[in-house]
């Protein structure tokens, strides 16, 4: 490609990117559109554990049906090399490709499905971990709060007993 066709060519795409859309921000470089206007990406516990579940399922889905092709297809090439035929060696060819990309897509798949469940635990674990935290703060605060009770009384946070009795 000649280079005044490569200018050409990117004088014409600077001229077809000024009318094309803009998501989240005024032509110039404006602020970005505000999460409360737009909404916000979020994902559920649930919609990760359903996609982990897909994925699962469709790895054995892969394992069960997808490799059944490759024994006979190796079995088929293996007597068809036996008895001369170039075509053996080619049918060998393509059941090991099959066999190499089969591989290559249950390892995408069961690297989602391994993650999806890995996300689900952790922030199961952050979630309880981060209320735990608060609680903590909350008897906290209360131990410190003097509007808890009236001066010179025990608090309550720390005697919940004696609170009780005077109730």
């Amino acid at each position: 490609m000649a280079w005044e066709e490569w200018e050409q060519l990117k004088a014409q795409a600077a001229e077809r990117q000024s009318t094309r859309m803009q998501l989240n921000q005024v032509d110039g470089g404006g602020t970005s559109a505000l999460p409360e206007k737009f909404g916000v990406l979020k994902a559920s516990q649930t919609d990760l554990s359903k996609i982990g579940k897909i994925a699962h399922t469709l790895y054995n889905d892969l394992w069960d049906k997808a490799r059944i092709a490759v024994p006979s297809s190796d079995s088929a090439a293996g007597d068809l090399s036996k008895q001369g035929f170039a075509l053996g060696a080619g049918l060998k060819h393509v059941s090991t490709r099959w066999e190499e990309q089969l591989k290559s897509l249950m390892d995408a798949v069961a690297h989602i499905s391994n993650h999806m469940h890995v996300t689900t635990r952790l922030h199961d674990g952050d979630e309880g971990f981060i209320q735990r935290q608060m609680s903590s703060i909350d008897a906290l605060d209360a131990g410190f709060d003097e509007r808890v009770g009236k001066p010179g009384d025990r608090n309550p946070a720390y005697y919940p007993e004696e609170s009780k009795k005077k109730e």
